[in-house]
């Protein structure tokens, strides 16, 4: 009997804490954060500029540790080699050298993930191919327009088909071929009972793609629901309204 939790993410109490500068006090950018996904479900993350989640996607994905509270990603703690496995991410910029062609850089990705030899190679190719970049694979990223470095970040987001993928402002900079991508490649992911993470800024990325959206507010979940009934009102900026008119 398989004994792993149903749920693909679990946040409990989860505060995250960064000094600010120069002076040096620490401000909360998130304050006891509680959030529950289920597996195969897309979640849209939404929130005002520095309201956290960035650091929600980084926390996720194991690059920082919470200063409270409790993480868990498919059922381990997101920093174990055995869930950094299972998950995928989309950075807002690529962390990877920019004198790397996109074919190295995609390879480099891959072996992160554990992918070695052939299965790599073909692999690289075949997400290259997918995102629309195989013509181009060995221009450098530093040489790269934005559009096609988000292809990438697509690409590398999915490059060991991972269980659970984290996109941070997926379409911000995309050009129109990466939104037909992008597009295709998250209904396979749910098709393919892939739990999806999109962090944005556009209601139209949330309302169509999302089973729930998850707004934060205050460093704190101050709404989650399906996306009929945060935009019931309006947009994104009504419902930003709507919660500081209500307070912390």
């Amino acid at each position: 009997m398989n004994s792993e939790p149903r749920g693909a993410v679990e946040l409990r109490g989860v505060t995250r804490c960064y000094a600010r500068w120069p002076f040096g006090a620490r401000v909360e950018v998130l304050r006891g954060v509680d959030l529950e996904l289920a597996r195969g479900a897309t979640l849209g993350l939404a929130g005002p500029n520095g309201s956290g989640k960035s650091t929600l996607l980084r926390l996720l994905a194991g690059v920082e540790e919470p200063d409270a509270g409790l993480i868990r990603v498919l059922g381990t703690s997101p920093r174990q080699a055995a869930s950094e496995d299972r998950v995928g991410w989309l950075p807002d910029d690529t962390p990877f050298p920019r004198d790397l062609s996109l074919r190295a850089a995609l390879r480099l990705a891959g072996a992160i993930h554990g992918l070695r030899g052939r299965a790599l190679d073909r692999r690289a190719e075949e997400r290259l191919e997918r995102v629309g970049l195989a013509s181009v694979a060995r221009r450098p990223l530093g040489r790269a327009s934005r559009g096609m470095l988000r292809r990438f970040g697509i690409a590398q987001a999915w490059i060991h088909d991972p269980e659970l993928v984290l996109l941070d402002e997926p379409t911000a900079g995309l050009d129109a071929e990466g939104y037909v991508v992008l597009a295709s490649i998250l209904d396979e992911a749910r098709a393919r009972g892939t739990t999806v993470v999109i962090a944005s800024h556009a209601s139209s990325d949330l309302a169509e793609r999302c089973d729930s959206v998850a707004v934060l507010h205050a460093g704190r979940v101050a709404l989650h629901a399906p996306p009929g009934e945060v935009f019931a009102h309006g947009g994104l900026l009504e419902v930003y309204r709507r919660l500081a008119g209500s307070g912390p």
